[in-house]
Formats: C-alpha cells, sequence, structure tokens
C-alpha cells in the first residue's frame, strides 16, 4: 500500500497561526490611521484579509503541484523576473487594481535557480569559478537591478540568500570570506553616495544625534517595545500607533507587538519564526531528493533572513532596512510569495525520508 502523503503539520499551524496574528495586529496598528486618512478604519484591514484569503489559495496552490514540476519553470521565471525589473524600474508595478513588487518574484526565482544549479553541479561547488562564480553572477544582476530601483535591502538579501545556500551545498568559506571582503568597500560607497541612505547608517549608531529627524523612527520603536513590559498595554491601546511611530502596520509592527502585548507575545511570536525556520530546515535536510533539498533550505534561508533582518531593526540590532515581516507585515506581494513558498516546503515534508 502507497504511502499517504502527509504535511509537516507542526509547519501548516505556524504559517496559519502567524498570518491570523498578522491578520488581528494589522487591524490594531492601522485602524486610528486609516480612519484619518481615509475615513475608513477597516481601509487596511480589508485589504490584509483579502490578501490572507488569496494566501491561502496560494498555499494550498504549493501543497498541490508537484515540486518537481518547478525546476523546469527556472528559466521562465528568471526571465520574467529581469523583464519585470528592467521595464519597472521602482519598486511597483499595477496590473489594473493590484500591486505586486518585481522583487518578490524575483527572490523565488533565485532560490529556484539556485536549487537547480546546485543539483546539477553539485559536485563542483568547492571550485570558484565553475561553482560559485556563476551562481554569484546571476545573483549579482539580480541585486544590481534591485538596486535601481532603489532597494538596498531587498539587494542584500538576494546575496545573503545565495552565499547562504553556496555555504550548505560545501562552498569553500575562503571563496565567500574574499567575495564578502570586496563587497564591503561597494556596499560603503552605495551607503555614502545617497544621504538618506547615510542619514540612516548615523541613526542606527545613536538614534539619539537626531531624535526628531533620521533617528525618529527607532526612536519611536524603542519606545514601544519598552512601554509594553512584561504582558503589554492591551490589544488595540498602543499609544505609539497614534501618529507617533511611522507607518506601524508594515515594517515596525514588531514594535506594536511588543508595545501591546509585552515582553511575553513578542516571545511567542519569536518562538513561532524559531519553529518555522526549524520545521523548514528539517524539511530541506529530510528531502527525497537533491533538487527539493536545495528548494527547501533556500526557501527556509530566504524567509529566515527577511524575519531576522525586519527583529534587528525593529530593536536597533542593525541599520533600518524596508523589509517586512513575514506573514505578518502589512502587504499583498510579500504575503502571497511567502505564503507560496511556505506551500512549497509542506509540499517537499510530504515526501520526506523516514527519520
Amino acid at each position: 500500500m502507497p504511502r499517504k502523503l502527509t504535511p509537516d503539520l507542526p509547519l501548516f499551524g505556524v504559517v496559519v497561526t502567524l498570518v491570523c496574528v498578522g491578520v488581528v495586529m494589522v487591524y490594531s496598528a492601522s485602524a486610528i490611521v486609516a480612519a484619518d486618512r481615509f475615513h475608513d478604519p477597516f481601509f487596511f484591514l480589508k485589504k490584509q484579509l483579502f490578501w490572507a484569503v488569496l494566501g491561502l489559495g496560494c498555499l494550498w496552490a504549493g501543497m498541490l503541484l508537484d515540486y518537481r514540476n518547478l525546476e523546469r519553470l527556472v528559466i521562465p521565471l528568471l526571465v520574467l523576473s529581469f523583464g519585470q525589473s528592467i521595464n519597472n524600474t521602482r519598486r511597483w508595478f499595477h496590473v489594473g487594481p493590484v500591486s505586486f513588487q518585481p522583487v518578490e518574484l524575483a527572490k523565488f526565482s533565485l532560490v529556484l535557480y539556485l536549487a537547480s544549479f546546485l543539483t546539477r553541479r553539485q559536485e563542483v561547488i568547492g571550485r570558484f569559478t565553475e561553482g560559485l562564480l556563476p551562481l554569484l553572477l546571476v545573483a549579482g544582476s539580480m541585486a544590481g537591478l534591485t538596486l535601481l530601483q532603489p532597494d538596498l535591502g531587498n539587494s542584500l538579501a538576494l546575496v545573503i540568500l545565495t552565499l547562504g545556500l553556496a555555504y550548505m551545498a560545501g562552498a569553500r568559506v575562503q571563496h565567500m570570506a574574499a567575495i564578502a571582503g570586496a563587497a564591503l568597500p561597494v556596499v560603503v560607497a552605495l551607503v555614502a553616495l545617497k544621504p538618506y541612505r547615510w542619514r540612516r547608517m548615523v541613526a542606527f549608531m545613536n538614534p539619539w544625534d537626531d531624535p526628531q529627524g533620521s533617528g525618529f523612527q527607532i526612536i519611536q520603536s524603542f519606545l514601544a517595545l519598552g512601554s509594553g513590559g512584561w504582558l503589554g498595554v492591551g490589544l488595540g491601546d498602543s499609544k505609539q500607533k497614534l501618529f507617533y511611530l511611522p507607518e506601524p502596520y508594515t515594517d515596525f509592527i514588531f514594535a506594536i507587538i511588543g508595545e501591546e502585548l509585552g515582553l511575553l507575545g513578542a516571545t511567542v511570536i519569536v518562538a513561532l519564526f524559531a519553529l518555522l525556520i526549524w520545521r523548514g530546515l528539517r524539511v530541506g535536510l529530510r528531502a527525497p531528493d537533491a533538487f527539493s533539498a536545495y528548494l527547501g533550505l533556500g526557501l527556509t534561508i530566504m524567509l529566515a533572513t527577511q524575519t531576522v533582518v525586519n527583529l534587528g531593526v525593529v530593536t536597533g540590532a542593525l541599520p533600518t532596512k524596508g523589509l517586512p515581516l513575514p506573514f505578518i507585515s502589512f502587504g499583498g506581494s510579500a504575503l502571497l510569495m511567502t505564503m507560496f513558498s511556505a506551500g512549497v516546503l509542506l509540499n517537499i515534508s510530504q515526501h520526506a525520508r523516514a527519520a
């Protein structure tokens, strides 16, 4: 009798829980702003609910499709990603009433390419010219186009994703260290040449030097997190969302979580993300073939990178970058792609080897 295919239930439960938390917190963080801007406190809630329902469809589709067929889509998706990035030099493009970020598709396309390349050439990944260099050329091209939008945060995320998966595949640490050393002056130049990026870096070093300017957002984030105490001020009772913390329902939504739900609630959210990453790595390591292994690991690294960077920015451990908190921050394109990615992980988990 064939084995019944069952997805990783803890992983499924974590994803659904995070999406539900996201819908609740988006409404809590945005109701006052929405009432002021659009005279409708449910404006952002209705949008997020729409994207969440659509995202559940993407999750289901990712679970039902045969993940092996995704390898055939590597070239078409790369061409589509490059074409969108070249033809849309802004962060968003619009199809009717729907807005989408090209970089979200680029991330998934890059993971597919990396998984396909490493499957076919995993024996040469330890060599720089034959193994690591082709990966960096594709990732560097995507990162460069993303940088033109301009989006330095997602550009660096693409490079980190590539190096992380290459390391897991057996790339030499010496090669990656040399690449990181060579790239560091370029990153410093990219920051120094753009005044707004330089102000963010200065604010990261000491936000209190300019509390009404570049340091304002991170200071308000600190105040939100500090005001929450152990148990929080209560769901819906945040003070920082009252036009103090800019855009509290997007990149800095974790600060509102910390204020309203306290250290306990924030810790639970971090624990859920830790469980998500652990189960994702487990799926990749138990995958039945090389392609699904690299695909599962790559998708997990992608989600982990966005999570760590977002939490690092909100807590002041990293300079401000425009990366949303997966499954929770307000936004459609990021939610759809992360939920489809989670669906693919669940798909792979159904075929995992026995422990």
